[in-house]
C-alpha cells in the first residue's frame, strides 16, 4: 500500500439542527471543527420515513387510475 495517499480521519464536532452536537469520525476540516447541518437525518423524510402521501401532480395519477380501473389494480 502506498504511503501518505490517504485524507486525514480525525474527529470532529457535528452540530444537527436541532442544536445538539456529536462528535464523529470524518476527512472533512480539521481536528476539532465544527459542522453544521442543514439537512437534519433525524427530521428529514428520508431517513426517518416521512409523510406515505402520493401526490397527484396535474390528476396523472387519476388518469392511470380511470384508464386501467378494469385490470385489477
Amino acid at each position: 500500500m502506498k504511503k501518505d495517499i490517504h485524507p486525514d480521519y480525525h474527529f470532529v464536532e457535528v452540530k444537527m439542527t436541532d442544536g445538539t452536537m456529536l462528535k464523529m469520525r470524518s476527512t472533512w476540516g480539521k481536528e476539532g471543527d465544527t459542522l453544521s447541518l442543514d439537512i437534519d437525518p433525524t427530521v428529514h423524510p428520508a431517513w426517518t420515513g416521512g409523510n406515505s402521501r402520493l401526490l397527484d401532480a396535474g390528476g396523472r395519477v387519476s388518469k392511470f387510475k380511470k384508464k386501467y380501473e378494469g385490470l385489477g389494480f
